[in-house]
This record gives structure tokens, C-alpha cells and sequence, in this order.
């Protein structure tokens, strides 16, 4: 018998009852394909529902081929055996997609005839809200698990919770020796480091005492040099002067060239304009004849037309004709179409000649304007270039004895400015080697601060592992102490009560031995909740001595109301130690005759834990048990 597993994941639905308020849950919906071959090949689909915060919460579905052909004739499905898991699945993500929504599209609905789920027949409704009324797409039928299921379902959530403590043990060890081996490496690269650190300190500090001694000598060698360039500055600035006077005149003689330039231009847009016209005139032309031909055409449809109304009584005889004719209009239809479009471009472009014609008027006006300014200025400038020019003269005898002592100033400024060069090449490779130090140190500095969060955090890191270790120690420890206390206890009461078969309340549960014993368990849930205040645990024992190898079977205890208020404790472990892990991996469809097989040590035996802050109750428990 092989199994597949094709979808497991909690699902939030919506929980209706008769004479009850709807609300909403979290159940874990996993569904299996599973496949027997002898002695005939065989598929079957199992769906099952269960509750993580609630171990006794399980609801089964077994679908067959045959049973499919039922269900698709009663709800009109178009899908067959093989595809329909497929389809299921689709629309439970449907509906796990819009289940955080106010409104949802798609919705999953747990029905029951009961007020609560009272160990009877569930139906599992995927229903389709529309603006006019609910589509029911998909309704199945689902029915309570029994205490044989009930059990089995537990007893592999135990056997995975097992398997995930032993993975976190391997998987600690792994880590601890990682990091003892990252810790070793870590203390080595930072002695080392920090031994690079001091070295290039001392360097650093020797160079920089270095350095400022040399800038001290150098900014006063600099400060006279300055002194020395400012005389020369001014000096440079009466030359500059003179030369800023020949300037002026070579402006004047550049505005009369570009006066010169704009008359040739106010030329040539005149010309530009006229040529414009003669374009607008063509275009003119041009239009008054796409006009016609536009009426003509517009005539030939209307004569098309008219030969199209006669032709529909022959329409048998000459379809071929009549798809050419129409062929014809529709190019003809294109191509006024076209003519309309050239006629509205030529008119843009009629009107964008106009404006820049009313610009060109402008422009000109505007340049006839700044030339008369610029007549005024040429006036007033002869007038000033006149006595410029006696100024001129004078100042010609005085340049001649200038520029000979010029000409020795400029030798002396010249061996000057190469020195002061040098030097300047110089201050910049010193600079650079400073800060090429200085970003080497931060580097450095960077690296260390990694280092030092990298140990903190592998530090914190191992002891959360030990803590965990030793939390996991203490509760394994604990419970084996509880077991075989209550194990002596129990053999005891079982050695007095096999001989003698008393009569069982209601609400009794009771556990079948391998002997087929049964052994009321009311009777002891008060003497097993005095010795200890943890989890309820019961063990049915087979105490004969032809068959001591035979495991011990533990069954959950219901224990009363009352029982549970007379002792006022909180029962159950602590809830983290029973959290669900994301990654653990799920076991279902162990046989029961595996929790009996002789693999297990005597011991040891394979237990059933039920753990509750509440008063547990014989038809629904609302322990929280990983599933």
C-alpha cells in the first residue's frame, strides 16, 4: 500500500451550527492518494481534518473510484477520478488566498447538524460569493474518527516529536563545534591584528611629527613669497589697464562688422518671405483640385451605391463582382480619407507661415530700432576715441621705459614660479600618502568592530543552544521519573481490579489491554492527579508472566470537573515545550501494530501525553498537542 502526499496545510474556515453563531477556525486539511495492487489495483483518496491546538479534533473522508462517480453524478462534476485531487486543491488555495480578506470571493464553511462538533457527520462546504446569491462548488461529506483513529493520529504526532528532538540534538552538536572552531579563528586574527594596529600607530604618529616640522619651515619660506607676488600683482594689474583701453577699441570696430552682418540678414528674410507667399499660392492651387477630385470621387460611390441597390436581386449569380466593387469603394474610402488629412496639414501649415511671418514683421521692426541706438552710440564713441587717442600718445612714452623694467621682473618671476611648483608637487604626495594612512586605519578599524558583533553574536548564539539543551534535558528527565512512578501505581490497582469487572459510568473512557482487559480509568484519574501536578497519564499494563515483553499501552485520562476543581492546579507542561515546529515533518498512516513491536525497550514505553490548562472533558479536549 503506497501513499502520497499532495497537500497539508491549516486552513481558516468558517464553523456553522444549528442554533449557534458562525465563526471562524484554523484547521489543517491534508489529503493523500493511496494505492493498493493486490489483489486488485485499487485508488483511493483520504481527506483528513485536523486541529492543532485541539489533538482529539479529526475528521476523515475516504473517496474511491466508485464512490467518485456517485459524488460527481449528485453534484454535477465535469472532472474525473484522476484530475479531481488536482481541482480540489485549487480551490482550497483560492480560498486560502482570499481568506484574509473582509469580503472573500471564495469561502470554506465546516457545516454540522449539532450546535457544536459533537463526534457527528461534518460537511465541508467551497462556496463562491457572487453580488446575486452563495455557489456551492464543492460539498463533501466528512465523519468523525473513532478511538482507534483518534489514537493513531496521536501516537505518530508523538513519534514525530521524537524524531524532531533527536534532529535538534545532532544539529546543536553541529553547531557548537562550528562554532568553537569560528571562535578559535576569530581570537588568532585579532591578536594578529591587533599587533598590525600598534605597529602602524607608531609609524603613523613618527611620520606626522615629521610632517608638521616640515609645513612649519615651509608656510614662512611661503609667506615672504607672497609678499613678493602681491608688489608684482599690482604692478600687473597697471599693465592690465592699458591693455583693457586697446580692447575697447577693438569692440568698436566688432559692433560696426556685426551691424554690417545684420542689414545682409534683414536681406535674406525678406527674400525668405516673398518665397513664402509663392509656396502659399501653390498650395493653394493644390487644394482647389483635391477639392474636385474629392467631389468626384464622392460622386462615383453615389453612382456605386445606386449600381449596388440594382444588383441585389442577381446577388447569387454575381457575389464575385460585388466583393470587387466593394473592394474599390473601401481604397476609394481611403484615399479621400487621405486627401482630408493632406488638405488639414496644408492648412496647418498655411497657418504656422502666417505667425512666422507676423514674427518676421516684428523682428525687423525691432532691429531698425537697435540700429538707430547703436548710430547715437558710434557718434558719441568717435568723439571719446579722439581724445583717447592724445591720451594714447602720452601714454606710449611712458610704456617704452615700463617694458624695460618689465622685462627684468619677468626672468626674476619665472625661477620663481618653477621653485614654488616644486614645491607644491611635493605638499600633494605628502598629502596623499596621509590620507592613503588614514583610510588603511579606518579599514583596519572597521574589520575589528566586525569581528568583535561576529563573537558577540556567536556567544549569545550558544548559550540560547544550552539553555534549550538543558531545558529539553529536565523535561525528558521528568517525565521519565512520572512514568515510572505512575507505571508501579497502576500495576498495582490492575492487579486488584482484573479479577473484578465493575460497572462503568457514561462518561468513562476505557483502556483495552492486549488481553482484551478492560480496566475503568475514572476510578484512578483522582489518585494519579494527587501524586503529581503535570501532565494526565495512564498506563494499561498486561502484568501476566507468560508475556512480559510486551509493551505497556498508555491511554489519556478523562478526568472529571470536579476532580480538576478539587485540586485547583494547573495541569500540563509549559506550552512552549509543546510548540509546533515549521519545519518538522509530519508522520501519518503508522500501523498500530508498530507501537507494539518489540523494537521498543522495555522501559521505555510508548506514551500518550494529553496537557491542558482547562478541565479536560471525555468528548472534546482543548489541549494544545502539535500535529
Amino acid at each position: 500500500m503506497a501513499a502520497e502526499r499532495l497537500f497539508e496545510r491549516a486552513v481558516r474556515l468558517q464553523l456553522q451550527g444549528s442554533g449557534c453563531e458562525e465563526r471562524r477556525m484554523y484547521v489543517r486539511v491534508s489529503i493523500e492518494l493511496q494505492s493498493t495492487s493486490t489483489p486488485i489495483h485499487k485508488r483511493d483518496l483520504v481527506v483528513q481534518l485536523t486541529d492543532d491546538t485541539d489533538p482529539f479534533f479529526l475528521y476523515n473522508l475516504v473517496i474511491s473510484e466508485e464512490d467518485f462517480q456517485s459524488l460527481k453524478f449528485q453534484q454535477g462534476l465535469l472532472v474525473d477520478f484522476s484530475a479531481f485531487p488536482q481541482r480540489f486543491i485549487d480551490l482550497l488555495q483560492q480560498c486560502i488566498q482570499e481568506q484574509n480578506k473582509d469580503i472573500p470571493r471564495f469561502l470554506l464553511q465546516l457545516v454540522s447538524s449539532a450546535s457544536a462538533l459533537d463526534h457527528k457527520p461534518v460537511f465541508l462546504n467551497v462556496v463562491e460569493t457572487n453580488p446575486f446569491k452563495h455557489l456551492t462548488h464543492l460539498s463533501l461529506q466528512f465523519l468523525p474518527g473513532n478511538d482507534a483513529e483518534i489514537k493513531k493520529f496521536l501516537a505518530n504526532c508523538l513519534k514525530c516529536i521524537k524524531e524532531e528532538k533527536l534532529l535538534l540534538e545532532q544539529k546543536l552538536k553541529k553547531t557548537e563545534d562550528d562554532l568553537t572552531r569560528q571562535l578559535n579563528f576569530t581570537q588568532q586574527s585579532l591578536s594578529e591584528k591587533s599587533r598590525e594596529l600598534d605597529k602602524l600607530r607608531s609609524e603613523w604618529t613618527s611620520h606626522t611629527a615629521a610632517l608638521t616640522n616640515k609645513h612649519a619651515q615651509e608656510l614662512t619660506n611661503e609667506k615672504e613669497k607672497a609678499l613678493q607676488a602681491q608688489t608684482q600683482c599690482q604692478q600687473q594689474h597697471e599693465q592690465q589697464k592699458k591693455e583693457l583701453e586697446s580692447i575697447h577699441q577693438r569692440s568698436i570696430q566688432q559692433l560696426q562688422n556685426r551691424l554690417s552682418e545684420l542689414e545682409i540678414i534683414n536681406k535674406d528674410l525678406t527674400e525668405r518671405r516673398y518665397k513664402g507667399d509663392s509656396t502659399v499660392r501653390e498650395l493653394k492651387g493644390k487644394l482647389s483640385g483635391i477639392e474636385d477630385e474629392c467631389q468626384r470621387t464622392k460622386q462615383e460611390v453615389l453612382s456605386l451605391r445606386r449600381e449596388n441597390t440594382t444588383l441585389d436581386a442577381e446577388c447569387h449569380e454575381k457575389e464575385k463582382l460585388i466583393n470587387q466593387l466593394q473592394t474599390r469603394v473601401a481604397v476609394l474610402e481611403q484615399e479621400i480619407k487621405d486627401k482630408d488629412q493632406l488638405v488639414n496639414r496644408t492648412k496647418e501649415v498655411l497657418n504656422a507661415t502666417q505667425e512666422q511671418k507676423v514674427i518676421l514683421e516684428e523682428n525687423t521692426e525691432k532691429k531698425q530700432i537697435h540700429i538707430g541706438k547703436l548710430e547715437a552710440t558710434i557718434k558719441s564713441l568717435s568723439a571719446e576715441l579722439l581724445k583717447a587717442n592724445e591720451i594714447i600718445k602720452k601714454l606710449q612714452g611712458d610704456l617704452k621705459t615700463l617694458m624695460s623694467k618689465l622685462k627684468l621682473k619677468n626672468t626674476v618671476t619665472i625661477q620663481q614660479e618653477k621653485l614654488l611648483a616644486e614645491k607644491e608637487e611635493k605638499l600633494q604626495k605628502e598629502r596623499r600618502d596621509l590620507q592613503e594612512t588614514g583610510q588603511s586605519l579606518r579599514t583596519k578599524e572597521q574589520e575589528i568592530c566586525k569581528l568583535q558583533e561576529q563573537l558577540e553574536s556567536t556567544v549569545q548564539k550558544l548559550e540560547e543552544s544550552k539553555q534549550l539543551l538543558k531545558t529539553n534535558e529536565n523535561v525528558i528527565t521528568w517525565l521519565n521519573k512520572q512514568l515510572n512512578e505512575i507505571q508501579m501505581a497502576r500495576k498495582q490497582e490492575v492487579l486488584g481490579t482484573s479479577t473484578i469487572s465493575p460497572v462503568l459510568p457514561s462518561n468513562s473512557r476505557i483502556g483495552i489491554s492486549p488481553q482484551n482487559m478492560t480496566v475503568p480509568e475514572h476510578t484512578s484519574a483522582r489518585n494519579a492527579s494527587q501524586q503529581f501536578s503535570g501532565p494526565k497519564i495512564q498506563f494499561n499494563t498486561q502484568l501476566s508472566k507468560t508475556n512480559r515483553c510486551s509493551d505497556v499501552q498508555m491511554v489519556p485520562v478523562a478526568t472529571s470537573n470536579s476532580a480538576n476543581k478539587e485540586n485547583g492546579e494547573h495541569l500540563g507542561l509549559e506550552l512552549k515545550y509543546l510548540k509546533k515546529r515549521e519545519d518538522s515533518i509530519p508522520l501519518r498512516g503508522l500501523s498500530q501494530n508498530t507501537l507494539n513491536s518489540s523494537e521498543y525497550p522495555k522501559s521505555y514505553p510508548s506514551t500518550k501525553i494529553q496537557t491542558s490548562s482547562k478541565p479536560v472533558v471525555p468528548s472534546t479536549a482543548s489541549a494544545y498537542f502539535p500535529g
